[in-house]
């Protein structure tokens, strides 16, 4: 081997181990961030000595893959945990001091110390107060419900606005990656870059991948329509100005499919579990409302006492379509909201509440008490009702053929289990995320430890090419002397 020879071979291995230094030094720097792979070199025989052939990027598909879905889940699970606290706490208060449940128990606690001094005019005021408060706990939660299917709508909204700059950024960062494949440039910056920004889309809505020629990278939702391919697809969304009940929340299109929920039922991403708030849980919740309310006018209802088979009549609590009963046994949209004290009982505006002892609200055929300042027989009767069972709506989500009181607590019960089965779905797909993000990082995450050992090889390996560069420069300097 000529000295010439010899000083190629060590310059080249000089050149190669300063390469791989800095990229040794670029993993070192970039050990804590969750968003970059582990770049390696590739060596390759080059006369004379070796070169760096290409630069590596550790990848690991299949946990990647999985890591987006355990994470799209997650953000599903803590957006519906965090929506039940919301709807809980705004229609039924801390310790659900303030649902209808609380308060309707309130008002038979009522009836019954005004059953015990059905003579007292103070007695028979607290007992209209208490109705007042039933009224108002079905109105006031009403309105947060719709205020909350507002919020979440405006929720969507945004969303829908991140993910289309989300896919501009795509558009950009995949034009990259194929640029710098198709010319043999490194393209794992950019390809850290695109993987990034790809799980912030999946945290929104699950996604399918594939890649095409120099890693051109396709986009679909988990039920089929397309996100991204060549450039990104419209995601559209109107919003609504103010809800009320009845009222529906319009669809969210991507390139002008209607997105559905997972076909097995499960809601994944946030901008599913958002529309889910809104559509299907805080509907639901409006309908146990209206429930209570229906059943509440019924079991307060006043009825003809002279045999004409005059019909029932709205008493205590009136609504919208009042006096006459809302039909029985299916939901009145929107009737929790419209519910309302009878005025000709309220004293608040002229009305006698004795009425709620004796009947009459409606007419002397309704008159149930022939003249006695004791007579409790009403009063213990609309406690009775509000014991018996009737048919409710199956599409409140609750038992069927059981008490207001019994139904009004099973709202209670409904929420809190919607809670309690979402955390314990928001802890399980948070302890996933997190394993699968351990897994990934292990295949394609920095090991400080591991880095450490290959630059102190590499520190070596530069000492050696130094020591050989300095004995061809002695012999060198030995010739020339000679001659």
């Amino acid at each position: 081997m000529s000295l010439t020879t010899a000083l190629g071979i060590a310059q080249n291995a000089l050149l190669t181990t300063a390469r791989r230094t800095s990229i040794v030094s670029q993993n070192v720097t970039n050990a804590s961030n969750p968003d970059y792979s582990r770049r390696s070199a590739v060596l390759s025989s080059d006369a004379p000595g070796v070169r760096v052939a290409e630069i590596r990027r550790a990848a690991a598909e299949a946990l990647f893959r999985q890591n987006l879905a355990a994470s799209s889940s997650w953000e599903a699970q803590k957006q519906l945990l965090a929506g039940l606290d919301t709807l809980a706490i705004s229609v039924n208060g801390a310790d659900n001091a303030a649902s209808p449940a609380t308060a309707l128990g309130k008002l038979q606690e009522a009836l019954q110390l005004y059953a015990t001094s059905p003579s007292s005019a103070t007695v028979a005021e607290g007992a209209l107060d208490a109705a007042r408060q039933f009224v108002h706990s079905l109105n006031n939660g009403s309105a947060q419900i719709q205020t909350f299917r507002t919020n979440m709508d405006v929720e969507i909204g945004l969303a829908v606005n991140d993910l289309n700059s989300l896919l501009a950024d795509f558009e950009i960062a995949n034009k990259s990656v194929i640029a710098a494949r198709a010319t043999g440039r490194d393209a794992s910056d950019a390809l850290d870059q695109r993987d990034a920004i790809l799980k912030q889309i999946s945290d929104h809505i699950p996604v399918s991948t594939f890649s095409r020629a120099n890693d051109d990278m396709v986009i679909t939702t988990a039920d089929g329509a397309t996100l991204f391919e060549t450039r990104p697809r419209a995601v559209s969304f109107e919003s609504t100005t103010a809800f009320a009940p009845g009222i529906g929340g319009k669809s969210v299109y991507i390139d002008g499919v209607p997105l559905r929920p997972d076909k097995n039922g499960a809601v994944s991403g946030r901008l599913a579990s958002v529309v889910a708030l809104r559509d299907d849980v805080a509907t639901t919740l409006q309908t146990q409302l209206d429930e209570i309310a229906r059943g509440a006018i019924a079991a307060f209802a006043e009825t003809d006492r002279t045999g004409a088979g005059a019909p029932p009549l709205a008493g205590l609590f009136t609504w919208a379509g009042g006096p006459a009963l809302p039909p029985a046994g299916t939901t009145t949209t929107g009737l929790a909201y419209s519910i309302s004290l009878n005025p000709a009982f309220d004293s608040d505006v002229g009305g006698n509440p004795a009425l709620l002892r004796d009947g009459g609200a409606n007419g002397a055929a309704y008159v149930a008490n022939p003249g006695g300042a004791s007579y409790a027989d009403l009063l213990i009767d609309y406690g009775d009702r509000l014991g018996d069972p009737i048919a409710f709506d199956p599409a409140a989500g609750l038992a069927t053929n059981v008490s207001v009181t019994e139904f009004a607590s099973g709202a209670i019960g409904w929420i809190e289990a919607s809670r309690q089965t979402a955390s314990n779905a928001e802890m399980t797909t948070s302890a996933l995320k997190v394993r699968t993000a351990e897994a990934l990082s292990n295949e394609t995450g920095v090991n400080i430890d591991v880095e450490m050992s290959l630059l102190l090889d590499l520190e070596h390996a530069y000492e050696a090419s130094a020591r050989l560069i300095r004995t061809v420069d002695q012999m060198m300097a030995t010739l020339l002397d000679v001659v």
